[in-house]
């Protein structure tokens, strides 16, 4: 990159910590378990355009869990659908992971394994290898502080992290840093995704 190139920006989306705290921030606790959805490639353009620095937005990498067809066959549909959607655009790039079921399912729930792995794999690879200039990571637990320690580390790539105002945010202690991007309830509007999955689209 030169001095007056601009950055080459990649968003990283956890994408159930990023779902999971927009309902609790915006929703009532009584809202259609659908609901609450925003669409990556505007989280990517909205955050990429908040950058003080010129900046391209060159991809949103999204990872998250995908139901059992066999246990959940009509959430897996709409998990299908919706990946499907939000890949008509060559910048989004949706990578899953199956679902783990407990042995008492349904009883206890479905969860996500290796997903904050996959991420910091793809945050510290593509970090190393001078694909992009920034990463910018939406998530809000600590979990992934390291690769973001890793990256802060690097001359060669700035990290940044994302965060629903009132939510919590990744930071190093006793600091403000990384850069934090803040977003409101205006904004998750803006970015929402209202396709209901269920029927198709």
């Amino acid at each position: 990159m030169t001095d007056d190139a601009p950055d080459r920006v990649v968003v990283f989306l956890d994408y159930q910590n990023v779902h999971g705290w927009a309902r609790r921030q915006f929703l009532n606790f009584d809202a259609d378990l659908s609901d609450g959805h925003v669409f990556p490639l505007k989280v990517g353009e909205l955050l990429t355009s908040r950058r003080k620095r010129d900046s391209d937005l060159l991809e949103v990498r999204v990872y998250r869990g995908r139901p059992n067809p066999e246990r959940q066959p009509g959430a897996a549909q709409a998990n299908d659908r919706q990946a499907d959607m939000w890949e008509r655009s060559d910048q989004v790039h949706v990578i899953r992971r199956n679902l783990q079921y407990p042995p008492d399912y349904p009883v206890s729930k479905a969860i996500e394994k290796g997903i904050d792995v996959a991420i910091a794999v793809d945050m510290i690879r593509l970090g190393m290898s001078g694909y992009m200039d920034t990463a910018i990571l939406f998530f809000s637990d600590n979990d992934l502080m390291p690769a973001v320690e890793v990256l802060w580390g690097m001359p060669s790539c700035h990290v940044e992290v994302a965060a629903w105002t009132s939510a919590a945010r990744l930071r190093f202690p006793r600091t403000q840093q990384p850069w934090c991007h803040h977003l409101n309830e205006a904004d998750f509007e803006a970015i929402r995704d209202r396709y209901d999955y269920t029927q198709g689209v």
